[in-house]
């Protein structure tokens, strides 16, 4: 067995939807993985198969079982992806309302008083939510800088701040901006080491599609993902609440089942795309490792994604045969720094002498998608403290090539001029 994902390649680009040509543009490289991956085939088929199903859960018939069946197979195999033996997994909207309801909960059904934290990092998917409900409930919101260099927030950082009644604290895993990830069972530990009873909640939206998670080791109360952002589709995000956080006053029906965070009929499609998210890693653990198991082989399929993707983003920064590297651009700032060990498949830069709106559109010109990040609402925590006014994102997948890289490289010589 190899861990080498390059000779896989070919096998790997076969089992995802429009991997080399775009259904309106025609040919292209997809360096925009994330602002929402590359489907997997697997998903397509199982959308459409669920989609055409006109029966609901809780039925006295057979296909209405069929359905629950299914339901709880995709919570079975959430378990396993996430490693979350406790717990429970819930589908809702999209990742971001998961986390503004988990935060909400925490928040509103927290002890009287104190206060909550997170740090300037995060998303605006919990940074909102949790500048929100802190206002609502009167709680002092915390705000634990990150570095600007870096990229990053740290469990030293994070201590700096703390103060015993914190009440919850709020953690970005990996930056959609930056592409910088953050050691959350260090941050948690910090955590807990002043405030033991404070409520943990994580964003794992950008980290997931990267592999690697590991819930039982991060000492936490809820995380969420997009499952678009994974190789599934739009139309549903993942939560998981810690069974501590399910014990709080949640929003549910009136005498429903204790503890049900989902909120009329669920679309059984989601649960099952996301099922086969967890077949593919599992399969593709198997192709890199001797692993037996489940959860054997997704650790495997991390841990080859990890690896693969640090040598397409290190032919990126650095250069590869004889084209220059993105970090030997003249005028180039590397957002997160150029040597980064926690890199996770995303380059974002900026030229000084070329707008980034202008890079990304002479690369779309040449078919290679990429996309600009602006200092507004959703990057100008990142872009701001730098005096950047935008920057290119480069985010790629384990499907992505060698090949690809070196388009990109030769596309940026001619723009950097």
């Amino acid at each position: 067995m190899t861990a080498d994902l390059s000779n896989l390649m070919p096998e790997i680009r076969s089992r995802f939807a429009h991997v080399e040509s775009c259904p309106f543009q025609g040919p292209r490289v997809f360096f925009e993985n994330a602002g929402g991956a590359l489907t997997l085939n697997s998903v397509v088929e199982t959308s459409t198969k669920f989609a055409a199903i006109p029966d609901n859960q809780g039925r006295d018939n057979p296909a209405s079982k069929a359905l629950v069946d299914i339901i709880n197979r995709a919570k079975a195999d959430m378990a396993v992806f996430f490693n979350a033996p406790q717990g429970r997994f819930f589908v809702g909207e999209s990742g971001t309302e998961l986390s503004f309801r988990l935060i909400r909960t925490a928040i509103m059904g927290s002890a009287t008083g104190g206060s909550v934290i997170g740090s300037s990092i995060e998303h605006p998917a919990s940074r909102s939510a949790a500048l929100h409900w802190a206002e609502v409930a009167g709680k002092p919101y915390i705000d634990v800088p990150h570095d600007d260099a870096t990229g990053q927030v740290t469990a030293e950082t994070y201590a700096a701040k703390m103060t015993p009644d914190v009440r919850v604290a709020t953690i970005l895993h990996t930056s959609p901006v930056t592409g910088i990830g953050n050691d959350v069972a260090a941050i948690s530990a910090a955590i807990r080491a002043v405030s033991p009873e404070a409520l943990i909640f994580v964003d794992g939206i950008q980290h997931a599609s990267h592999g690697r998670i590991d819930i039982a080791s991060y000492d936490i109360d809820g995380y969420v993902v997009s499952p678009y952002k994974v190789f599934s589709r739009h139309g549903y995000g993942i939560a998981w609440a810690s069974d501590r956080l399910t014990s709080l006053s949640i929003e549910t029906l009136r005498n429903s089942p204790a503890g049900n965070w989902e909120m009329g009929t669920r679309d059984t499609g989601a649960y099952a795309t996301f099922s086969d998210v967890v077949a593919y890693f599992d399969w593709l653990g198997g192709q890199v490792s001797d692993a037996d198991t489940p959860r054997g082989r997704i650790e495997a399929a991390g841990a080859a994604i990890h690896a693969h993707e640090k040598t397409l983003t290190d032919a990126m920064l650095h250069g590869v045969g004889n084209l220059q590297g993105l970090a030997e651009l003249q005028g180039v700032t590397i957002l997160g720094g150029i040597e980064n060990k926690d890199r996770e498949g995303l380059v974002c830069f900026a030229l000084d002498h070329v707008p980034a709106a202008d890079i990304v559109a002479k690369l779309n010109d040449q078919g290679i998608r990429t996309h600009m990040r602006k200092a507004d609402h959703y990057s100008g925590n990142v872009l701001n403290p730098l005096g950047i006014e935008a920057a290119v994102r480069v985010s790629l997948c384990h499907y992505n090539s060698l090949d690809e890289v070196r388009s990109l490289l030769a596309a940026m010589k001619g723009i950097a001029g």
